[in-house]
């Protein structure tokens, strides 16, 4: 699911990264795969999909301010996120995502925080999954209170998130009982990989999504959504050059970049590797299918 919303007068459009296309879509795969990684991480045995509610909030604030997958079971309010670069602000970032949620929570229930009585809501669990370069212990905490810089009673106005390492050599156990995260982690790894023996990034990501393919990882999804995945896993790549620009210049990663600039290059790219029509590239990077032909016609003359 995707949400638009209106910012300086003009409509704005996100699109869904892998670890989220996996595991945050309303397909019967992306049910199972998400009810197999709910399991792993919490030891339960539930079979039916559907018991999951999913919900979506997506880019509040910046561009970078989006969640994975949330949803509600068992009275329980559940977030995962996917971050490739570690962030120690995911607490406060957290507690933004599930104000929103809780307010959409009581808006669907009817019920009001001006009632005298005590309002109950499903307990929150925040989980965090790293696959960055940094080096992290395999399982570890971030805690809101480690940001204020005033003092305050310890316990007082806490808000935690639970980072689970999923690099290929961490937290194996979680891989095996969760094929679909077992596969992510191998194609990001592949992509990775190829990097490491001087592969461009291109070169790099048509390879792995070749290789994905041929081993019929998330049982043909990468087949199913070539264009698409080619699609995301290099927008990402030009989205971490722009924050390394960033933090090279000082400048304060939280700043808002231009979406379309990024889906440009993107399609650029696309349309380079020939992967797919005009229509399946358009619909991939959320651009006209119009502007996609120019773009085309711009680099046949080029």
């Amino acid at each position: 699911m995707q949400i638009k919303i209106e910012e300086k007068g003009y409509q704005r459009e996100y699109k869904d990264r892998l670890f989220k296309a996996i595991f945050g879509r309303n397909t019967e795969q992306s049910k199972r795969w998400r009810l197999d990684l709910y399991n792993a991480l919490n030891n339960s045995n539930y079979t039916n999909p559907e018991e999951l509610e999913l919900n979506t909030i997506e880019n509040v604030i910046y561009i970078t301010m989006h969640n994975d997958v949330s949803f509600l079971v068992d009275s329980q309010m559940t977030l995962y996120e996917q971050q490739s670069t570690y962030n120690p602000n995911m607490p406060l970032r957290g507690l933004f995502y599930f104000s929103q949620l809780y307010q959409q929570y009581l808006t669907k229930e009817n019920k009001s925080i001006l009632r005298s009585t005590l309002i109950k809501i499903p307990a929150p669990q925040f989980i965090v999954f790293y696959n960055g370069k940094t080096k992290k212990p395999e399982r570890f905490k971030l805690r809101l209170s480690e940001a204020f810089s005033g003092q305050i009673e310890e316990g007082d106005f806490e808000w935690s998130a639970t980072v689970y390492n999923i690099g290929a050599e961490y937290n194996t156990g979680l891989q095996k009982n969760c094929k679909a995260l077992y596969d992510y982690i191998r194609y990001t790894q592949r992509i990775t990989d190829n990097l490491n023996k001087g592969m461009t990034k291109e070169e790099a990501v048509q390879e792995s999504v070749d290789w994905a393919e041929e081993n019929w990882l998330l049982e043909g999804f990468f087949k199913e959504q070539k264009a698409e995945v080619i699609g995301m896993i290099l927008t990402e790549f030009d989205e971490e050059n722009t924050y390394r620009g960033w933090r090279e210049d000082g400048i304060e990663e939280g700043k808002v970049i231009g979406e379309h600039s990024k889906a440009v290059e993107a399609t650029k790219n696309l349309l380079k590797m020939k992967l797919g029509s005009y229509e399946q590239i358009a619909q991939a990077v959320n651009l006209p299918v119009a502007e996609v032909q120019k773009l085309a016609e711009e680099i046949s003359k080029a």
